[in-house]
């Protein structure tokens, strides 16, 4: 588990950055809350102003000058309001230390984002259920993020992105979050994770690359070379060179397909569910409940070693066809994308 809020990462030209920019930031910033805007030591505001905030993020972005954005966001999923945090580099930057280009963080803290204790009724205490509201609580925020980021507009500007409880834009099945604009590209995210774990290729750097040429670079790897996986379980722990170009040459729709099969709970999480889904009813009587009134409830902590660990081995996948034809990817932070795609590909026959 890290110890970081979620770190949300998109990727697109440098001649429409900017634009990609300023539609995801109209997207999350609160109507007339204030934005703080920092080009540089000395180009910076403070507004509520949206119009002024991209007149000088577009008047300075290029060159050595990034841009960098401080404001609120409502979360629709949880109606939580929070701060963030967002920045979008150009290309010259990008290729001196590869951040983004385009890069949001979700709150303040760690616990802004991320529930630190709820309230619980009577009896024993559940951990597997109280880590099941955890999930609950925050993956549709987790979700609409992405969303918000990489296509606030339904457009293909930004093709790909992802989130991660990461400082880093890892390896696309390392992360727990993945958006692409074209679902008939999805084995992109395979790909770019191969080349990232073999070349030791910065993914904020190659994930521009078209799929053809990604393929080309798997295909020169030597005959059975393999990457180290971490939570797949035993038998997942590498992927070769040679199951990444028989997911690349299977048809997308069966792909898409066979990860939408693997992304069943599975019988523990199914288990954790109707007490969980108590829990999730008393939160909702308590929200309705005049203050000093409604059942009775504890706090309880749900932080502990146990909670962290039935999420990271448990949490569900959600696999998400957009109306815009792209695919989203998705579990809770603390697990990775991996384990989807370890059943999907075994289920295809195609691990080897």
């Amino acid at each position: 588990m890290s110890e970081s809020r979620p770190h949300f990462f998109a990727w697109c030209d440098e001649p429409e950055r900017v634009d990609a920019f300023a539609v995801a930031l109209s997207a999350l910033v609160i109507p007339g809350d204030l934005i703080s805007v920092d080009m540089s030591t000395d180009i910076w505001c403070k507004t509520s102003s949206m119009d002024e905030a991209l007149a000088m993020i577009r008047a300075h972005f290029g060159g050595r000058n990034s841009a960098h954005v401080l404001s609120g966001v409502m979360l629709n999923d949880s109606e939580r309001t929070m701060v963030f945090s967002a920045a979008c580099y150009p290309e010259e930057s990008e290729r001196r230390h590869p951040f983004g280009p385009i890069r949001l963080e979700a709150g303040e803290r760690k616990w802004d984002f991320y529930p630190y204790e709820i309230p619980v009724g009577g009896g024993p205490r559940a951990v597997e259920a109280e880590a099941a509201v955890a999930y609950h609580l925050v993956q549709g925020d987790i979700e609409e993020l992405l969303l918000r980021v990489c296509a606030p507009d339904g457009s293909a500007r930004v093709p790909t992105g992802a989130c991660t409880d990461k400082e880093d834009w890892l390896a696309p099945v390392a992360m727990c979050a993945t958006y692409n604009a074209n679902a008939a590209e999805l084995a992109r995210d395979l790909a770019l994770s191969w080349v990232h774990l073999h070349d030791k290729a910065s993914v904020p750097r190659i994930a521009g690359m078209s799929l053809s040429a990604l393929r080309a670079r798997v295909g020169a790897a030597p005959r059975g070379a393999r990457v180290p996986m971490k939570g797949g379980g035993e038998l997942a722990g590498s992927l070769s060179r040679e199951t990444v170009l028989k997911a690349l040459a299977t048809p997308p729709a069966t792909l898409l397909e066979a990860l939408e099969a693997a992304a069943v709970p599975d019988d523990a999480w199914r288990a954790a569910e109707p007490k969980a889904q108590e829990i999730m009813e008393l939160l909702r009587q308590l929200d309705e409940a005049a203050e000093g009134e409604g059942p009775p409830a504890l706090r309880a902590k749900i932080t502990s070693p146990g909670h962290v660990r039935f999420l990271e081995e448990h949490a569900p996948f959600h696999v998400r066809r957009l109306p815009s034809g792209g695919v989203m990817l998705a579990t809770h932070p603390y697990r990775t994308l991996w384990p989807l795609w370890a059943d999907a590909l075994f289920v295809l026959g195609l691990m080897s």
